[in-house]
């Protein structure tokens, strides 16, 4: 049984009791008041994940508020998305992230020198809807919209960390199974076959150092999950670009001491997969791109390591001997728990891989600094009720919906008396 501890805290899935963990948090929600917060473009409610999520929070009663921060490209889609969330027993805010009443808001911002309005994307979702969802709350945890294996253990296991006052954690990661629902395939391939060889490649090439120990511990580094309290949430800079989790993980590092920090498992997990891409410009190689990108600017920006045309030759030359050598325990662990592995075309993926990483070296020497959205405590200073008015505008877009759902009801004509 795996009892391992990491330089951060790593809580296992040791068949904990879910009746426990809920109504902990039951008896926990008046001193800390939870929010959950799920980043979704409108396509993603045409999909079975979205729908089988909303049946499960159901029963998440310690919940507040869910926050669906929502990217809809016209009026009926976002009314659509309205009235499917409003099925759940939660205050929901659906914060229409593209709409217009949002987007007046941050004109208005920008007038001030802050202009926000160059970041739209998921990084603007997540940094919007951690916002708002501080004006009530003192506990935040985030997932995505596409989490075919959802159930509501997830949102239990992310938030009871951060909600039990003997704990003292700040910051709370997601780590999982990455198997295939359907071949029983090993997914995670960025993980697998990036990030990893990847981290114990620079620390070959550079040496130990404490950003890439603290890197090296996280068991999923690249998971889409967290929780985090809301002082936390208001004093990152979200990454707005493919590098998102990883980059999200060095402004945990400079914000929160390692004691505060956990991870913690979440059993088997699975959602739809992007392809590896035929150029670095599309699907995982693009996010690959970023993802080192990233790296190596935190480690100029935490370590003061300074990089050369040395380190990145090195860096791709010991790169595919350190994943090739994956790649053979990879196999060993499939083959012995009856998982199908295609040596071949992991060896393919991992070539593609080792293909960005001198186009990762030219991002970086040439953007140096790193594409972040400013985070909250500066906006507050720009402008101190901006969360108060970016609530308001959610609020007046959400009752249009009310209002027209209503008087739709209101013109059905009666039944015609027999």
């Amino acid at each position: 049984m795996d009892f391992c501890q990491e330089f951060i805290t790593t809580i296992h899935d040791l068949d904990a009791d879910l009746d426990y963990l809920e109504k902990r948090l039951m008896n926990l929600r008046e001193i800390c008041p939870m929010a959950l917060l799920i980043p979704s473009l409108y396509e993603e409610l045409q999909r079975p994940a979205l729908t089988r999520i909303k049946e499960h929070l159901k029963g998440c009663a310690y919940i507040q508020t869910v926050n669906v921060c929502l990217h809809a490209e016209t009026v009926e889609q976002y009314h659509h998305a309205v009235m499917f969330f409003s099925e759940l027993p939660q205050k929901v805010n659906v914060i229409w992230t593209n709409g217009a009443r949002i987007r007046g808001i941050l004109e208005k911002l920008a007038h001030q020198n802050l202009n926000l309005l160059d970041y739209m994307g998921k990084g603007w979702a997540v940094w919007l809807g951690l916002g708002l969802a501080s004006l009530d709350a003192r506990a935040i945890a985030l997932h995505d919209a596409d989490i075919v294996t959802f159930d509501r253990s997830l949102v239990a296991k992310l938030f009871y960390p951060i909600v039990e006052p003997e704990f003292g954690i700040a910051y709370n990661k997601a780590y999982y199974t990455r198997l295939g629902l359907e071949n029983r395939a090993m997914n995670g391939r960025v993980v697998r076959l990036f990030v990893a060889p990847l981290l114990a490649t620079l620390e070959d090439v550079l040496g130990r150092n404490a950003y890439l120990h603290y890197l090296k511990s996280y068991r999923y580094p690249l998971a889409g999950e967290f929780a985090m309290t809301a002082d936390l949430a208001l004093n990152l800079r979200v990454p707005c670009d493919w590098g998102i989790e990883v980059g999200l993980l060095a402004e945990v590092y400079r914000n929160v001491a390692p004691k505060r920090v956990a991870q913690v498992d979440l059993g088997f997990f699975d959602h739809k997969h992007k392809a590896v891409g035929n150029n670095p410009q599309e699907g995982l190689q693009k996010m690959c791109t970023e993802i080192l990108s990233s790296i190596l600017r935190t480690l100029t920006e935490t370590e003061s390591i300074v990089f050369s045309e040395g380190h990145q030759i090195a860096l791709q030359v010991k790169f595919r001997r350190v994943a090739q050598d994956m790649i053979r325990q990879y196999f060993v662990d499939a083959t012995c728990n009856g998982i199908p592995y295609d040596r071949h075309r992991e060896e393919m993926t991992v070539e593609s891989f080792e293909q960005i990483i001198p186009l990762a070296f030219d991002k970086y020497m040439h953007e140096p600094a790193v594409y972040r959205i400013p985070d909250w405590t500066r906006a507050l200073a720009v402008m101190p009720d901006l969360r108060e008015q970016l609530m308001a505008a959610v609020e007046a877009d959400m009752a249009e919906v009310q209002l027209e759902a209503t008087m739709q009801r209101s013109e059905i004509p009666p039944l015609e008396m027999v």
